[in-house]
């Protein structure tokens, strides 16, 4: 089969790869749509810890696809299903597994960064997925495409769920990337009263608009601080996600916060970067909530695919490219760019 293969940094080569086959327990998915994320471009970059000297994998785990093969006792999938699959497996005995954060698992396994991914015309889908339910069947009359993106939107949504958001709330969201613009969807969907956006992209603002922010920000060309002012009836914004990894959105965002506001720095920093000054007091005396949140749970991912089942929200929207396979560099340099928000690859089975 072709694949997209690691081999080092800024090292992606479209080659031939063998093609998996399920073992006991296991399953082979056709892959028909598989997303390419910033952590796949931190991959590539050499940045990811998983991925040290010397490994040579398939990335790829926000993936869609169908089933082509059944391992030995596999009866719950049959062949020709269409699945999402959550990517991460924790070790299902820590405290952490235990408690149903697989999410925090130190000792976790992960499709496209511990094991091969989707990044390739077939993937094999290991036992422990199965049993833990992270194959999730879905409704032939949704999008394969959109339902690519189920695995970043589980992502938004455990990130939001830490804010306990309610309709009566004013929510600011900093970061109009691909993230930003699914929180605003997740809470467009949770029934908030009043979105804000802020950004630097007027291209990017213009899609916040157009996916029904309230009122979109250009913080470098407007006051962002008395324009929330102004949005909240000089309260402050009742919740906040920093969705884009930039140390001033952190340091600004308590001044944001009104009292007893919740923020969630959902994005990270890049490495060397990451010392952010907050003022303890706007944090003290305003009674703020500040949390942090990383990735997603098996259970996230559920939650995620019974919202984009029901309707609520159109992930298809986000889709803004589709490239091949083959044309795996060229999507990358697209996605590098910034100025598209997802772009998916699409595979074609029959090649060997």
């Amino acid at each position: 089969m072709i694949a997209a293969v690691y081999h080092g940094p800024e090292d992606l080569r479209v080659e031939q790869f063998p093609t998996p086959s399920a073992g006991a327990g296991e399953v082979v998915l056709r892959v028909d749509y598989a997303s390419i994320c910033a952590t796949d471009l931190r991959i590539l970059k050499g940045g990811h810890r998983k991925y040290g000297p010397g490994t040579v994998r398939v990335p790829g785990h926000e993936v869609v696809g169908t089933i082509v093969e059944l391992g030995r006792g596999v009866n719950r999938y049959h062949i020709g299903q269409r699945v999402f699959v959550a990517p991460n497996v924790g070790c299902g005995r820590c405290r952490q597994c235990q408690h149903g954060q697989n999410n925090l698992c130190t000792n976790y396994d992960a499709l496209g960064i511990t094991l091969d991914g989707a990044f390739a015309e077939f993937m094999r889908i290991p036992a422990p997925f199965l049993e833990q339910g992270n194959l999730v069947p879905f409704d032939e009359k949704l999008e394969s495409a959109a339902v690519a993106l189920a695995e970043p939107f589980a992502c938004v949504l455990h990130g939001q769920n830490a804010l306990h958001l309610s309709s009566n709330d004013i929510v600011l969201i900093m970061g109009a990337g691909p993230i930003g613009i699914m929180h605003l969807l997740a809470a467009r969907a949770a029934g908030v009263k009043k979105i804000l956006v802020s950004e630097q992209s007027p291209e990017r603002l213009q899609i916040a608009a157009d996916m029904g922010a309230d009122r979109v920000i250009n913080f470098r060309e407007e006051s962002l601080p008395d324009l929330v002012s102004a949005e909240t009836q000089g309260r402050g914004a009742d919740a906040i996600v920093v969705a884009a990894g930039v140390r001033a959105a952190m340091e600004t965002a308590p001044v944001l916060a009104g009292i007893g506001g919740r923020i969630n720095f959902f994005a990270g920093l890049p490495s060397g970067d990451t010392n952010v000054v907050l003022d303890a007091n706007l944090i003290h005396y305003k009674e703020l909530i500040v949390t942090g949140t990383t990735g997603c749970s098996t259970a996230d991912c559920h939650r995620s695919m019974d919202l984009i089942s029901s309707g609520k929200v159109n992930l298809g929207r986000l889709v803004s490219r589709r490239y091949d396979l083959e044309d795996a560099m060229e999507a990358f340099s697209a996605v590098r760019a910034g100025n598209v928000l997802k772009v998916v690859l699409q595979q074609h089975p029959g090649k060997e």
